[in-house]
């Protein structure tokens, strides 16, 4: 799949946070050409990148520097790496899928790795704001074109990563303008 975000992540990466000095392998699942991986890896240059999509999709990736291509099914494993960034992509799947891929997830990251997901989310109480209508537009599309598929609201998405292992003392969900970044660490950072 194209990246078709990554403009948008561009602007929070250049002037975000710094990310873990520990953290020096990031697995971006999902990842398409490569497009954010290449953003984050040439930001942070410390941190060494895997790209793992389908390999029909990795194959007309181009090079990066410090990117690897791997191709893959997430369902069947992920790549190792100290962190497992995923953008987009749990919201492609039923919850059943969502387990199954953060179980992989959680099994390829050490003791203190992290597994960091981008995704809108639905508020627990109806908002009028043009986020929370995007995002509540977003659902409808996804629930209409794709059965199964969907937004999830804060409380789903905590407990999908429960269910996959992560601790929930250790989730942290940081509301975004158009989304949500958050970090669920395997036994706390």
């Amino acid at each position: 799949m194209k990246n078709r975000r990554g403009f948008r992540l561009s602007h929070r990466i250049k002037t975000g946070q710094q990310l873990d000095k520990n953290l020096t392998q990031l697995v971006d699942v999902g990842g398409g050409l490569g497009v954010t991986l290449n953003l984050i890896t040439s930001r942070y240059q410390h941190i060494k990148g895997i790209n793992f999509d389908l390999p029909h999709v990795v194959n007309h990736a181009p090079s990066y520097p410090g990117v690897e291509h791997v191709g893959g099914d997430m369902f069947a494993s992920v790549p190792s790496g100290d962190a497992i960034f995923m953008k987009w992509i749990l919201h492609d799947w039923t919850d059943e899928h969502c387990l199954k891929l953060l179980k992989n997830c959680y099994k390829a990251i050490p003791d203190k790795g992290k597994v960091i997901v981008v995704e809108a989310l639905l508020p627990a109480m109806p908002e009028t704001s043009t986020a929370t209508k995007t995002t509540s537009q977003l659902d409808v599309v996804m629930m209409t074109q794709n059965p199964g598929r969907k937004e999830r609201s804060e409380q789903e998405s905590m407990a999908l990563a429960t269910g996959a292992g992560l601790v929930a003392s250790d989730i942290n969900v940081l509301s975004v303008t158009f989304g949500l970044w958050s970090s669920l660490s395997n036994q706390g950072i």
